[in-house]
């Protein structure tokens, strides 16, 4: 079906298809994160549509994004975790 409809097209669909599992856990913060990862190739977002895992670690990527943005995330190098209050 995504096969058949524009890149542009696409982006909406898995859009819409995002968004509410994304509302679920972040519901303030939910249309802002929808349009980050809407930035990653189509084939990893058809992949966080199908895992949950995959789909709450980028979120966690992306709300940690938003809190660096805030100055309210920092990064451990040796243990390779973020730390982030998100906003």
């Amino acid at each position: 079906m995504l096969s058949s409809v524009s890149v542009q097209e696409q982006k909406q669909m898995l859009g819409e298809r995002l968004f509410p599992l994304i509302q679920s856990m972040h519901r303030d913060l939910a249309g802002k994160i929808t349009g980050m990862l809407l930035e990653i190739d189509n084939s990893e977002l058809i992949h966080m549509l199908e895992s949950g895992e995959s789909l709450r670690a980028k979120v966690s990527v992306s709300l940690c994004s938003l809190a660096a943005r805030s100055h309210r995330c920092s990064y451990s190098n040796n243990s390779n975790k973020h730390i982030c209050i998100a906003p």
